[in-house]
């Protein structure tokens, strides 16, 4: 099987070629990705734990699902194909902003993505596939920020930084639905 590649992108998210996503990872090139948020009636949002053998980030916890557009896909398409992939279902996405951040690891990975933040709604327990995700959860943003306070360690990066730079964005759009 081929290696996924992943769409790379200049400041402006305009496309510039692809490269295996592994490479892009190891030099740190600038790419398209996206992060999904799904919201219950309850203003709770759905949290995952990654998988263990995750080759980055193994059991931190983050937004619902996350992952890289494919050539020809959309936003909205990319964000609804990898939650159902990760988490077993499907809803309705709307995009809400991107952003540009850059985040090394200690395994000598760095992402630099172009991350499409977007946002669903969703009621059920999701069917999680295990190959992905460890385990998953309800959390209030006033708590996932408490948390976060209290041990960073236990969040992704870029989970981190999207609710740092656009928590009270998300607040505004969980009341919107």
């Amino acid at each position: 099987m081929e290696e996924e590649r992943v769409i790379l992108v200049n400041q402006k998210d305009e496309e510039i070629g692809t490269m295996p996503k592994m490479e892009a990872h190891e030099k740190a090139v600038l790419h398209r990705a996206f992060s999904v948020f799904v919201m219950n009636s309850k203003g709770e949002t759905m949290l995952q734990q990654r998988a263990a053998k995750k080759y980055h980030s193994p059991l931190l916890w983050t937004n619902t699902c996350c992952s890289h557009q494919r050539l020809g896909e959309t936003n909205l398409q990319a964000g609804k194909r990898r939650l159902q992939e990760e988490m077993g279902f499907q809803t309705e996405l709307k995009e809400l902003f991107s952003f540009i951040y850059k985040a090394p690891f200690d395994n000598g990975l760095t992402e630099h993505e172009l991350d499409h933040v977007m946002v669903g709604y969703y009621e059920g327990d999701p069917e999680i596939n295990p190959e992905e995700v460890e385990a998953w959860k309800w959390m209030t943003p006033d708590a996932i920020r408490n948390d976060i306070q209290a041990s960073p360690e236990s969040y992704t990066a870029w989970f981190k930084i999207i609710f740092e730079r656009f928590y009270d964005h998300l607040i505004k759009n969980t009341l919107q639905k």
